[in-house]
């Protein structure tokens, strides 16, 4: 063997030995048997909630556009994140209730969960308030943002939606996070 192999060799087998050394003892206490599934997090990748989180009690109507939400956002073939955005927006825009025309407290035409508008595009009145629908649309808008996954939602979600007030869809985020937790799997 000439000497190049040689040292090559025993540079190998070195940190293999290396590697053991300081592996072994932790390796050597490690059982897999008793070893536990470790739930995930629906926000491993994405930013942190950003400042303060306010939070409110659901009705049933609420839960329901919850596991509405999450139930478009499956059948669209989006992740978790998508559904938390989602909701995080829908309680910002409306407290996740399906509201009609509330005449002159209402900001222009907006309707729905989403306050969607219908001179903006949206769809029509019938279809803003299916949530089903309302859902989907905003989810649509969600996939045309470049990096949304990634972004802090206060950004994806005004990107979508456009509104006067960009920042305040972040204080949901929290609340959006543990409804997804409790509804996606159920």
């Amino acid at each position: 063997m000439n000497t190049i192999m040689r040292k090559s060799v025993l540079s190998v087998a070195g940190l293999a030995f290396a590697g053991g050394v300081f592996a072994g003892p932790i390796a050597a206490h490690a059982n897999p048997v008793d070893a536990k599934p470790v739930a995930a997090a629906v926000q491993s990748t994405a930013p942190k909630p950003q400042g303060e989180q306010s939070r409110i009690t659901l009705n049933d109507e609420q839960t329901a556009n919850v596991k509405a939400i999450i139930a478009a956002t499956k059948k669209a073939g989006l992740p978790e994140r998508a559904a938390v955005i989602s909701i995080a927006t829908s309680l910002q825009e409306s407290k996740l209730e399906n509201l009609g025309h509330l005449g002159d407290a209402n900001d222009h035409d907006s309707l729905g969960l989403f306050q969607q508008r219908p001179s903006s595009g949206w769809g029509t009145p019938e279809q803003i308030t299916d949530p089903a629908y309302s859902t989907t649309a905003f989810l649509k808008g969600l996939k045309q943002v470049d990096g949304w996954q990634d972004m802090p939602l206060t950004e994806a979600a005004q990107t979508v939606q456009v509104s006067a007030y960009p920042d305040a869809y972040a204080q949901w985020e929290q609340q959006a996070t543990d409804l997804v937790g409790q509804y996606w799997n159920s």
